[in-house]
């Protein structure tokens, strides 16, 4: 089950049925792979930014736009009851209790710069996405379409791995982690010049605690890198429900934990993933270091 990680259930939601939730997955799947060609095999040679977001920094390509208009239409004719929720574009409530919750290209910047690690990300929640615990992811994908690596899961269905045109999926499990001190950590910095230099105070302090540092550009890359064990651990501020809702599900289907900073459902103020004890050694000094870093 995709919980907090301290146990306990913080939503009052219906789960759909086994038969409901396969159909989720394959759902995503599909669409996310079809979006991921679309981005690779139509990528501009002159890319063009459409405009930008909450800063000059944060940036939408054309292929951004393109991406979500085509996995909108896909999941309108599959499920057109269903409510939306894009990055790119405002949201919409749908007649049934299930939102799909979309990022077209999960690491623009990396795409903008033609750097190999950026993903399309494709999830079923049930609740309210918008609102911090009241919703939960319930089926996603998520698909890295220039490496080939496909990250799938579904509520109570494990999470699975597998490379495109490379054979079988495998069952993804996250091991014993590391001692802190041992620990490879990814992260991620926001647009707003005022956060990244925060953030950096609060990097400054998680430091000299762990191995080292990583920053992939992708924060659904990170976190399923932890489910497939190339990180082992996570942790960042700012996240949106579509940066993390199909990677959320796949870390916690393949055993890990992924909750807001005090243990409760993920929230934009700070998530954290790994897998247990780490996941509580790590929240911790991150809440030090936040405490330490003052305000924002």
């Amino acid at each position: 089950m995709a919980g907090t990680g301290d146990g306990a259930e913080p939503w009052d939601l219906q789960v759909p049925d086994e038969g409901e939730l396969r159909e989720f997955e394959e759902l995503a799947v599909r669409v996310a792979l079809e979006a991921g060609r679309l981005i690779v095999d139509e990528r501009p040679a002159d890319l063009g930014v459409a405009s930008t977001k909450s800063s000059a920094t944060d940036v939408v390509t054309v292929m951004d736009e393109r991406a979500q208009a085509l996995i909108r239409t896909r999941l309108h004719e599959a499920r057109p009851q269903d409510g939306f929720l894009g990055e790119e574009a405002p949201g919409t409530t749908g007649r049934s209790r299930v939102t799909w919750v979309v990022d077209p290209i999960d690491g623009t910047v990396n795409y903008l710069y033609a750097i190999p690690a950026y993903a399309v990300s494709v999830a079923a929640v049930v609740g309210d996405p918008t609102t911090p615990g009241a919703w939960r992811p319930v089926a996603g994908a998520v698909v890295n379409p220039v490496s080939g690596q496909l990250f799938h899961a579904r509520l109570g269905g494990g999470a699975h791995l597998r490379i495109v045109d490379g054979g079988p999926a495998r069952r993804l499990a996250v091991g014993a982690p590391p001692e802190l001190g041992q620990a490879l950590a990814g992260t991620g910095f926001g647009y707003d010049a005022g956060r990244r230099l925060w953030q950096a105070r609060v990097l400054t302090e998680v430091l000299p605690h762990v191995r080292d540092i990583r920053r992939i550009g992708s924060a659904a890359l990170d976190i399923c890198s932890v489910a497939l064990g190339t990180l082992d651990c996570y942790f960042e501020r700012g996240l949106n429900p579509w940066d993390l809702a199909a990677a959320w599900l796949v870390l916690t289907e393949a055993g890990g934990l992924f909750t807001g900073l005090g243990g409760g459902a993920p929230d934009p103020s700070l998530v954290v993933g790994a897998a247990a004890p780490l996941h509580g050694e790590l929240s911790e000094l991150v809440r030090r270091a936040v405490e330490a870093a003052g305000a924002e």
